[in-house]
């Protein structure tokens, strides 16, 4: 498959999967045993199109409104790299934390291998620390970076 179609594809799924929320995108662009590592705590692993229907179904009900813009995107043969943003409100309870009504700004990078006109593996990085602040799961110790100084 050509980068250019390789890149459309992708594009493709941040529009259908993310922004219109369309599940059966992933049963049609995802390997039935693809790998994506990123997207969970820790470097889990998501593993073939079910458990990645579940997570998106997850972060679509605690974020309904969620909108992702790619920010840039290039290939080169197989794979391609995505930088994106987002934007959504934490509507409902997501990670335990009780609903907050705050808006989410996040970033993040992309790498997908595709093979056959299927996402076989990917890759994200995103800001998830970001997120735990926004909705105050998180909070920074006190003068942390004035004890480094």
């Amino acid at each position: 498959m050509a980068v250019e179609k390789n890149i459309g594809l992708m594009r493709r799924w941040f529009q259908e999967v993310w922004n219109e929320g369309n599940i059966e995108t992933i049963h049609e662009l995802l390997a039935p045993d693809a790998i994506a590592i990123g997207q969970l705590e820790d470097r889990k692993e998501l593993r073939g199109a079910g458990a990645f229907v579940a997570f998106v179904k997850s972060l679509l009900e605690s974020f309904p409104d969620m909108k992702i813009k790619v920010e840039d995107v290039f290939g080169s043969e197989d794979e391609v790299v995505v930088r994106w943003s987002s934007t959504m409100t934490h509507s409902k309870d997501h990670l335990g934390m009780p609903a907050t009504g705050k808006e989410i700004r996040l970033t993040g990078i992309t790498i997908a291998r595709i093979q056959n006109e299927k996402i076989v593996a990917g890759w994200d990085s995103w800001d998830q620390l970001g997120m735990l602040k926004q909705i105050g799961a998180y909070v920074s110790p006190e003068n942390s970076l004035t004890k480094i100084a």
